[in-house]
Order: C-alpha cells, then sequence, then structure tokens
C-alpha cells in the first residue's frame, strides 16, 4: 500500500501519476482540511474536491479548480441578487458541496462522505480527509491589504482567494487542531504503508495542517525512511501559489535547500528538479538523501514519469 500527503494542484496532478504506476486501489491519499470553509450555508473542502475532481477526469484543467465544463447560473444570478461572489462556485461543483452538507448534517463524518463522493466518482484512491474535526488554517497579516489593516488574522480563503494572496504574512496558525485527532484509518495507513509520497504541496499551508494533526509527525517521524517528498520550490520559486513568498515571509528558505531543512525530521529522501541538481550536495547536507528528476508535470506522460522515479526512491 502507498500513501500520499496532498493539498490543492500540486498533490492531484503527483497523485494523477501515481495511479498510471501503482494499482490506484492501493494508494491511499490523506488531504489537507486546513483550506475547508462554510460558504452560503455550504461545507466546502477545496483541497478534497481536487484531488476526486482530478482523479475522476472531470477537473478544469484550466482553473486549477472546479468541474469541467462548468456553467455559472447560480453565480450569475446570486451577483444579480447582491450576493456573496467572491469565492466562485459552478453549478456542477455546486452539488458536491450540496450532498456533502446534507450528509454531515444527517450525522455523517467527513471521511464518510468523502469516500461517497469518491466512490460517486469513480475513483478507486482511498481519499480520506486529515481530520473529521474542523481545523482551520489562520494567517496573520503583515501588512493592510484589501481594506484589512496590519496584524488582522483572517481566514485561508480570504487570504488566498480574497486577497489573492497577494499580500505579506507575519504568522500561520491552524485553529482547532490541538483538540483534533486523525481521521479513521490515516495512522493505521501511514503505519503499514510500503511508502510514504509528500506532495509537491504548499509545505505551510497544504502539508502543514497534515502534519500539525496529533499524532502524525510522530507516526511519520518513525516510517522517515520510507518517506519520500517532492519538492514544491523549483529554482527558488513555486509554480503555482505563495508556497515561494510564505516560505521566506515565515523565515525558511525558498530553495530545496530549505524544503530539506524544513522537513528533515522526517522525510528521508526529497526529489528535486533537475534545474537544482547543484545543489543535490547541499540537500543531502541536511541529512536528506537527494534524487534529481523531471518535476514539472507539464502533462500526464511526465506525472507518470514523475511518479515512477518517487517510487524507486522509495524502494
Amino acid at each position: 500500500m502507498l500513501v500520499a500527503l496532498a493539498g490543492g494542484v500540486g498533490g492531484a496532478r503527483l497523485l494523477s501519476g501515481l495511479v498510471q504506476v501503482v494499482d490506484p486501489a492501493e494508494v491511499t491519499a490523506v488531504v489537507n482540511t486546513g483550506d475547508d470553509m462554510t460558504l452560503h450555508g455550504l461545507h466546502i473542502s477545496p483541497d478534497i474536491d481536487t484531488v476526486v475532481y482530478t482523479l475522476a477526469g472531470v477537473h478544469n484543467r484550466s482553473t486549477g479548480w472546479g468541474v469541467a465544463t462548468e456553467s455559472w447560473n447560480v453565480m450569475d444570478e446570486l451577483e444579480r441578487l447582491g450576493g456573496e461572489t467572491w469565492f466562485r462556485l459552478g453549478d456542477r461543483d455546486l452539488a458536491t458541496h450540496l450532498y456533502r452538507t446534507q450528509r454531515l448534517g444527517e450525522g455523517a463524518r467527513l471521511h464518510e462522505v468523502t469516500t461517497e463522493l469518491a466512490r460517486a466518482r469513480g475513483v478507486e484512491v482511498r481519499v480520506l480527509p486529515m481530520s473529521d474535526d474542523a481545523v482551520r488554517t489562520r494567517l496573520v497579516l503583515a501588512e493592510s491589504a484589501g481594506g484589512v489593516a496590519a496584524g488582522t488574522e483572517v481566514a485561508f480563503q480570504h487570504y488566498f482567494v480574497g486577497l489573492r494572496h497577494a499580500v505579506t504574512v507575519s504568522s500561520v496558525r491552524f485553529d482547532g487542531v490541538a483538540e483534533a485527532s486523525p481521521a479513521p484509518g490515516v495512522l493505521d495507513a501511514i503505519g503499514e504503508a510500503e511508502a510514504v509520497v509528500v506532495c509537491p504541496s504548499n509545505p505551510v499551508v497544504s502539508i502543514g495542517p497534515i502534519l500539525a494533526v496529533p499524532g502524525v509527525r510522530k507516526a511519520l517521524v518513525a516510517r522517515r525512511e520510507q518517506v519520500v517528498a517532492v519538492s514544491p520550490i523549483v529554482a527558488g520559486a513555486a509554480l503555482k501559489g505563495p508556497a515561494d513568498r510564505l516560505l521566506v515571509e515565515l523565515g525558511h528558505e525558498s530553495t530545496v535547500v530549505g524544503v530539506a531543512r524544513l522537513h528533515a525530521e522526517w522525510v528521508g529522501t526529497l526529489v528535486i528538479d533537475e534545474r537544482d541538481a547543484h545543489l543535490k550536495d547541499a540537500v543531502e547536507a541536511q541529512g536528506v538523501r537527494a534524487v534529481v528528476a523531471p518535476t514539472i508535470m507539464s502533462s500526464p506522460q511526465v506525472a507518470g514519469s514523475l511518479a515512477a522515479v518517487v517510487l524507486d526512491a522509495a524502494r
């Protein structure tokens, strides 16, 4: 069995590669839920949905989120009524949130609803939220932006979508994590896995919340030699999103060396891009084995090739 820690587009892309080289039924994806939010009375799980939509082959390739061949009738009508439309939800996407909210209201737990949604989409990968409990990523702004004063703490989606992550952050915390527990199956999967793959997701706000759930980091430390991460930083920059800026703003180094240093306690091997081959020795000086390979998943074929490299490194 293989476990993958994932969040957002980078996680979904590597998962789509992994299922090309291993039986999807042998893969468990543990997905970040720190981005979850309630809007229009609906429980929205953006990272889980991105993973499920991508594995189901219905994701919107142009936006990186949502469903392909989407329509926007509800949002257009809501805008005419003066409603809240800063966070765009397509008509097909809304069906997912309506189903999730209904089932949670009936007493189902998030991991159960996630399994139901994945199966309904024909996804064979076992998709698990990191926790059934509410853990929410919160960021303190270091400067004023969008009418929000410096020093104000905002929810992740306010920062990421509302402010377009174009504002400096002074700190990040995961509200509710101290009281949270890993979703059923998470710790067992990590403990029993042949390998644990860390997808090239944002180290701070995608992988960070998963690690913060009590018991998860300890379980990963125990399996360190079987943990292989793919760096989300290539040539000093993130391919998508604010990972590079967040690392620097929070006192880390936005290089593969910085990623290795940040994860050295629980990651045994780091796959770095060919553009960073010259930093291989510096990565290994952090106590993390480095493997050089093309990591920019520009096509499904490249994602599959990268997945094969990751599995070879794990073995």
